[in-house]
């Protein structure tokens, strides 16, 4: 099985690849959003996965939209990621750091003295976040119109990522990757369906992409291309996304990217919104993805409602270099060693996929 080869991304040799998605869980300590030794033992039980992509993970206080996610931005955070690190790394695994400003949506409960979410324009958002209610139980909560980022708060954000890229590092991780996906702040820069600015950062395809270019130039300069990967959602809908030329615009994207010389490149098929599978996306995607696949020379991983056989045949097809598989590792933490042998699957728990404590995140049997 292709699954099952060998593959170098930047600096590391993975020896298959089955990587493991990105996965909010919002499980982090309190208070401070730290991880704990639950977080450590979830992580170590996965460690067989080709590479692990962490949880999205707050670059700062104003970055954060869900109740219990963890964060990268303060001393405790960074020495519970650190044991993260180390005990994945204890098992022979691979693991990078995701980097997350989920920009206007989010709530004021969480935002420093109680602010609006910011964003790079003011509009309504369609959708609802994960907050505490006053007897500290999470429920989802309206998004409230954000504020728009003056040039001085972009510039303040560039330097949080930059900053949080180095204290991965200082976590131990293998790498980072920046999530420009899913409906979140560089996202919603990319997108035409929520940025109407009209000056450097809006307007023209390469305004738009201009946020996320430099995210990734200043992550770069920080820590280094080869342990720097970017993930996009292109023709994602979540959170009201969408774009009036999403061909043209993430292949402008793509091919910026492209001379960096990133560890990889992370693409989200839009087969899934959020948690739920879309049975409505465009049927543009399947052009856009074999052009961004031509444009984009390094490693490509695709995400998106992968089983074992499309995987396998998205590899021989040259659709991708690697898979990520997202709830198939939440309920199998030996996931690699069930594709290869062809073991059944466990069924994964739904109604314990945010917050809680060990059932239905490290209470899952692996194979004896």
């Amino acid at each position: 099985m292709k699954l099952f080869t060998p593959i170098t991304l930047g600096h590391l040799t993975l020896n298959h690849r089955v990587a493991m998605a990105p996965l909010t869980r919002s499980r982090a300590g309190q208070p401070g959003n730290v991880p704990t030794p639950m977080n450590v033992e979830y992580y170590r039980q996965r460690a067989s996965a080709a590479l692990i992509v962490t949880e999205a993970t707050q670059i700062s206080p104003q970055g954060q939209g869900y109740a219990w996610t963890p964060g990268i931005h303060s001393a405790e955070q960074v020495a519970g990621w650190k044991q993260v690190s180390d005990a994945v790394h204890g098992e022979g695994g691979k693991i990078f750091l995701q980097l997350w400003h989920v920009g206007r949506v989010s709530h004021p409960v969480f935002q420093p003295g109680g602010g609006l979410p910011v964003a790079p324009s003011a509009l309504p958002v369609p959708g609802k976040t994960f907050i505490l209610d006053e007897q500290g139980q999470g429920v989802w909560g309206d998004v409230p119109v954000p504020q728009a980022l003056t040039i001085e708060g972009i510039q303040a954000i560039i330097a949080d990522y930059r900053r949080a890229a180095r204290n991965a590092m200082l976590a131990g991780m293998d790498g980072v990757e920046i999530h420009a996906g899913n409906g979140y702040l560089l996202d919603q820069f990319i997108n035409s369906a929520s940025n109407v600015r009209d000056d450097a950062y809006g307007g023209s395809i390469e305004n738009r992409a201009r946020l996320v270019l430099e995210v990734t130039r200043a992550v770069i300069d920080e820590v280094g291309a080869q342990r720097v990967a970017v993930r996009l959602t292109p023709m994602g809908r979540f959170m009201g996304m969408g774009d009036d030329t999403p061909e043209a615009t993430f292949s402008y994207i793509v091919r910026q990217l492209d001379t960096l010389n990133l560890a990889y490149l992370h693409l989200v098929e839009p087969a899934m919104v959020g948690t739920v599978r879309d049975e409505q996306f465009d049927p543009r995607w399947d052009v856009i993805i074999k052009r961004l696949r031509a444009e984009f020379k390094g490693p490509l991983m695709l995400a998106g409602g992968y089983d074992q056989q499309s995987a396998e045949q998205a590899l021989r097809d040259g659709r991708a270099d690697l898979i990520a598989f997202g709830r198939p590792f939440i309920a199998n933490p030996d996931l690699p060693a069930r594709l290869r042998g062809n073991h059944p699957l466990n069924a994964a728990d739904s109604e314990r996929f945010f917050g809680g404590d060990v059932q239905g995140y490290i209470d899952y049997p692996a194979m004896a």
